[in-house]
C-alpha cells in the first residue's frame, strides 16, 4: 500500500478536498501513477501561507504516520499567481524528510487552463516539467471545473 500526504495553498484553505479527493479515488490527475496500488491518505493540510511556514513540519508528521510521497496539490499549480516556492518545497521536503514529492493532485480545471493560456503564464520547459501529471486532456479538464 501507498501511503500519502497532501499540503494545498494556504489561499484554499477552506477548500473540502473534494477535487483531491476524487481524483484520488478515481485514480486521475497526479494519483493516475497509483493506478494498480492502493493507497492510503495518511495527512492532509495547507502550507500555512506564504512561505509555506507549515511546509518546514506538516511532512515530518505525514512521515510518522507512514507517508512516503508527499502531493503538492493542483493549487499550488493554478492559483494565481502560481507558488513561487513550489520549487524550494519540493527540494526541502526531498532532502530533509528523504520523500518523494509530486506536484498536483487533479487534473488542472479547464477554467484555469484557460487564464493561464491567455496570460502566459505556464511557458518555458520547467512548466511542461511541472505540469505533467495534471495536465490531462480537455474533457478531463472540463469535469475539474
Amino acid at each position: 500500500m501507498k501511503r500519502l500526504g497532501i499540503i494545498i495553498c494556504d489561499r484554499y484553505r477552506s477548500c473540502a478536498g473534494g477535487k483531491c479527493l476524487r481524483s484520488l479515488r478515481q485514480r486521475e490527475g497526479a494519483f493516475s501513477r497509483y493506478r494498480d496500488e492502493e493507497v492510503e491518505l495518511v495527512g492532509y493540510t495547507t502550507c500555512d501561507g506564504c512561505p509555506g511556514g507549515n511546509v518546514e513540519y506538516a511532512p515530518e508528521e505525514m512521515k510518522k504516520n507512514g507517508a512516503e510521497v508527499v502531493h503538492l496539490a493542483t493549487g499550488l499549480l493554478v492559483g494565481y499567481p502560481p507558488c513561487p516556492y513550489i520549487d524550494e518545497f519540493t527540494r526541502f521536503i526531498e532532502t530533509k524528510y528523504d520523500m518523494e514529492v509530486v506536484l498536483g493532485t487533479h487534473p488542472i480545471p479547464q477554467n484555469y487552463f484557460d487564464t493561464h493560456d491567455a496570460l502566459g503564464t505556464w511557458t518555458g520547459k520547467e512548466w511542461r516539467n511541472r505540469l505533467q501529471d495534471t495536465l490531462t486532456d480537455e474533457g478531463m479538464r472540463r469535469s475539474y471545473d
